[in-house]
């Protein structure tokens, strides 16, 4: 069974563009996870475009009161976010590669060529007892070096698998990212999966063994519109439960 966490920051970002707190996040939450969902992930950024470090806070109360949600924080480890997640002690944090200005996230690390600062971060996590996860290309000769500096999982970056979807070439890079899942798994290591995953590329993407997680925002937002919330969540779930 994998895991559906709901990336909220649409949610956020819609509710930004108004000045009130309408849609609510917290209220979008609670709607998900009384559906089914057992995960809650955001992204806060520095200019909090969408996701604030009042939403963080309200969703830590929330899940504290639903034993069995997950709440996932994901960032870049700047002092500032490092701090938030200390203080929040998600379920999970998941470390992203992003600069400030991206509009969102675009690749996973470059481990050897950040070592140190992954080093630092993943012990700050381990002795906050925080599971951490890796934002990882679907390289399976970076496992190695993402075992090397102590992270838990990697989340796969799914995009260039939903890109190819439906196309000649699917098969292909399908197969570089079970690639990479099984070298995690033959490490130790936890797997995740998020970006422009959906209803439609899901299935075949989860026929991968051994998934943990899919984090889902921006595609799960738009087919909420089209579909109503509490069909698409059923869906998901549908997907995710074999």
């Amino acid at each position: 069974m994998t895991l559906l966490s709901v990336n909220v920051n649409k949610i956020a970002l819609l509710r930004n563009s108004r000045g009130r707190d309408y849609p609510g996040v917290i209220e979008f939450v609670d709607t998900v996870v009384r559906l089914g969902a057992r995960g809650i992930t955001v992204h806060p950024r520095p200019d909090e475009r969408h996701v604030r470090r009042s939403d963080v806070f309200a969703i830590r109360d929330f899940v504290k009161l639903h034993p069995g949600v997950e709440f996932n924080i994901e960032g870049y480890p700047s002092p500032d976010f490092m701090a938030l997640v200390l203080e929040v002690k998600p379920h999970q944090c998941t470390l992203v590669p992003d600069a400030p200005e991206q509009l969102t996230s675009d690749h996973g690390w470059d481990v050897p060529a950040n070592e140190a600062l992954l080093r630092e971060t993943l012990d700050q996590l381990r002795q906050a007892k925080i599971r951490s996860s890796l934002f990882l290309d679907p390289e399976p000769s970076l496992i190695e070096a993402v075992k090397a500096v102590g992270a838990d999982r990697i989340e796969l970056y799914t995009e260039d698998y939903a890109s190819h979807f439906g196309l000649e070439s699917e098969g292909g890079v399908w197969q570089r990212y079970a690639d990479t899942a099984a070298a995690a798994t033959a490490a130790g290591l936890g797997v995740n999966a998020g970006h422009d995953l959906n209803l439609e590329n899901l299935p075949r993407f989860l026929e991968i063994p051994d998934i943990a997680e899919v984090s889902i925002g921006h595609a799960l937002v738009v087919e909420c519109l089209y579909q109503g919330v509490p069909a698409v969540i059923e869906k998901y779930l549908e997907i995710t439960k074999a």
